[in-house]
């Protein structure tokens, strides 16, 4: 049974507080390893003592296998720009949290003409999408061999390389494959797909260049047998792909497999198959319609399965409707349940405020912060806005809940020392925390004017509201 919470893991620890590990007290460093953070053999006097004594190695070992993974951790890609798959712990999300993103990888071809691989290649590179505090990014690109040509395939595969993203080479003739890991073996990139027919191959591919590897197969017990197979030669990086099937019956076969997997691998404990999952969205190109249609039912069994377990993904279309629906699911799913999304709290200065402008405050939670901070810009506002830390709730269950006071409000404004930048003493506060108002002009000893519920109204409100009379 895996540990769970820091209390578990300190009684594995030397409980000296030491410091060595640059944590105050082990506790501290308990909390660590549960979040990730740090690993178990980062204790130097846990490591020192385990070389000298058979017991403490044996606790030590015990540590590494109740806080490692349910499923195995899949690296594609080195330096930077590498990506972390499976490593999960948990069937729900609001058990713990999903720990590694499910990675988007976007398929080119090599008969492509070079001005549209080129093109392609670029928008996987430069997308960026701002959304609650972070720029949300694509994460490689898949090869597939279309000509099956190993020359071609080769030199399509060398110049995706360059543009520095982690790859999936996607080549079932075994004698492509070899000739593109030839050339860009040491870029770590994960190559698909073992199946029945040429896994011997791949096995030794696999095997000779050291990297990962997909298996594919529409039968669990072969699924397995393969993985078995892989893992007992010695392979360690394996990922399982059990055939995705866009619509009616199949699609549902497609969804009972996936779960079936990720639940047998945790709850059951299996670990010939704890392997990270692949799920293929682009699959959807098969169906009969417009490019338009299929995006769409890309964008579908991209969302079905980025909360059911996929780790990686292959889409094809790069339209906003169908990029940025999963990129914010993504996202949202994998932001940990346990803490709030948050940005740093402090002063922040809109459109250039002069000391005759207004000072509104807000909390820190990020997503009132971001939509009080665009309704401000895009209005034009010239103002100043105060972020109040209220551990990342929003204003009226920090209210409720006691983050957000008028003494937090009253050393806020201390520290950021709003009254120096300001010729007038008034406050703008949420309507949401209008009851705040007396107690924060008794300790602030300014006066605080109730604003509107929602920031997009600042801009009416202050027509009528600002200057003060």
């Amino acid at each position: 049974m895996k540990v769970r919470s820091p209390l578990e893991v300190y009684k594995f620890l030397p409980q000296t507080n030491c410091g060595e590990c640059g944590f105050d007290t082990c506790m501290s460093f308990a909390a660590h390893i549960i979040d990730r953070s740090v690993k178990p053999e980062n204790c130097p006097p846990l490591i020192r003592d385990a070389e000298k004594d058979a017991k403490i190695k044996k606790k030590l070992e015990q540590l590494q296998a109740l806080t490692s993974p349910e499923i195995a951790e899949v690296v594609i890609g080195v330096g930077d720009s590498a990506v972390k798959i499976g490593g999960e712990d948990v069937i729900h999300r609001h058990e713990m949290t999903y720990f590694n993103p499910t990675a988007f990888f976007y398929d080119v071809w090599d008969t492509m003409s070079e001005k549209d691989l080129e093109e392609k290649c670029r928008k996987v590179v430069e997308f960026r999408k701002f959304y609650v505090g972070k720029f949300l990014t694509l994460d490689g690109i898949a090869v597939r061999c279309t000509s099956n040509n190993p020359d071609t395939y080769k030199s399509v595969v060398e110049k995706v390389a360059s543009y520095g993203k982690p790859m999936v080479l996607v080549a079932l003739n075994p004698d492509c494959m070899r000739a593109a890991l030839e050339s860009v073996a040491d870029k770590r990139p994960l190559i698909y797909a073992a199946t029945e027919s040429n896994w011997k191959e791949f096995l030794k591919l696999a095997l000779e260049f050291n990297v990962p590897v997909a298996i594919r197969a529409k039968d669990l017990d072969t699924l397995k047998s393969l993985a078995v197979t892989f893992k007992e030669a010695g392979v360690k990086d394996i990922v399982l792909d059990p055939v995705t099937e866009p619509l009616g019956e199949g699609l549902k076969g497609t969804f009972e497999r996936v779960v079936n997997l990720r639940r047998t691998a945790i709850l059951g404990e299996d670990k010939d198959i704890a392997f990270p999952i692949m799920v293929t969205p682009i699959s959807a190109w098969l169906i009969e319609g417009d490019e338009v249609e299929k995006a769409y039912w890309e964008t579908v069994l991209g969302s079905m399965f980025i909360v059911k377990y996929a780790d990686i993904m292959i889409f094809r279309s790069l339209e906003p409707y169908s990029v940025i629906p999963t990129v914010t699911l993504r996202f949202n799913i994998y932001t940990d349940p346990r803490t709030p999304v948050q940005v740093d709290p402090g002063l922040r200065e809109i459109n250039n405020p002069t000391p005759d402008s207004p000072v509104f405050i807000t909390t820190n939670f990020a997503l009132t912060y971001y939509t009080v901070e665009s309704d401000l810009t895009s209005a034009g506002i010239s103002c100043y806005l105060l972020v109040l830390n209220t551990e990342g709730l929003g204003v009226e269950v920090s209210v409720a809940g006691g983050q957000f006071t008028a003494g937090k409000v009253k050393e806020l404004m201390e520290e950021t020392k709003i009254a120096e930048k300001v010729n007038h003493k008034y406050l703008v506060i949420p309507g949401l925390a209008a009851r705040l108002q007396g107690a924060i002009e008794d300790e602030t000893g300014w006066t605080v004017k109730v604003g509107p519920m929602d920031s997009g109204r600042i801009k009416g409100w202050l027509e009528t509201n600002w200057p003060p009379k």
